[in-house]
């Protein structure tokens, strides 16, 4: 099996006021906190959404790990919806001393290069900002931060720094070549 370079940059932002909120998209566009632990859901976004981009490391759980790693405390996954229909998400993973991870973010294909994904990580930070008041006991939040790499799509990054992420590392790393799994052969690239 032939390896590939991927770059992972590592972003961050240090307060609240950091948060540069995006355009409100046009139409019917509403994001929703998943509130109910769902693997079959879970899982479908995650393969939905990175299906094209080679999100593979989660393809493997089993039903209990997802069940396990959403009913975490700290652990949401917001969902935008299109007129009713899921367009992408964003999970949020509470860690120590106040920090938050925007664990995974993105759209399913055929709702990209429509303004939903700025709408959605804008409301998305302003979670992981507000997350603690969700979560009695939990610190407030002091910092969110998120990696992205080559592998993404070709506009992450510059959404990520359009909503005031600071780059404060990156990596270079060789990784196995895999097929982009989708989330079915044929499935919208596009």
């Amino acid at each position: 099996m032939s390896s590939v370079p991927v770059t992972t940059w590592s972003l961050e932002q240090t307060s609240p006021a950091d948060l540069l909120p995006a355009a409100l998209p046009e139409g019917e566009v509403r994001i929703v906190r998943a509130e109910v632990p769902s693997p079959e859901f879970s899982r479908f976004l995650y393969a939905s959404v990175g299906g094209d981009i080679r999100w593979t490391d989660r393809l493997g759980w089993p039903y209990a790990q997802w069940q396990e790693y959403l009913e975490r405390p700290g652990t949401e996954t917001w969902v935008a919806y299109d007129r009713g229909t899921p367009a992408g998400y964003v999970e949020l993973e509470a860690q120590d001393e106040g920090v938050v991870e925007i664990v995974y973010f993105g759209l399913i294909p055929a709702f990209r290069s429509r303004r939903i994904g700025g709408h959605l990580l804008s409301y998305g930070t302003a979670r992981a900002w507000d997350l603690a008041e969700r979560w009695p006991g939990r610190a407030p939040t002091k910092r969110v931060w998120l990696h992205t790499c080559s592998k993404d799509g070709e506009f992450a990054m510059d959404n990520y720094q359009r909503r005031g992420f600071q780059l404060f590392d990156t990596k270079v790393e060789l990784e196995p070549e895999v097929a982009a799994p989708g989330p079915w052969p044929g499935a919208h690239s596009g």
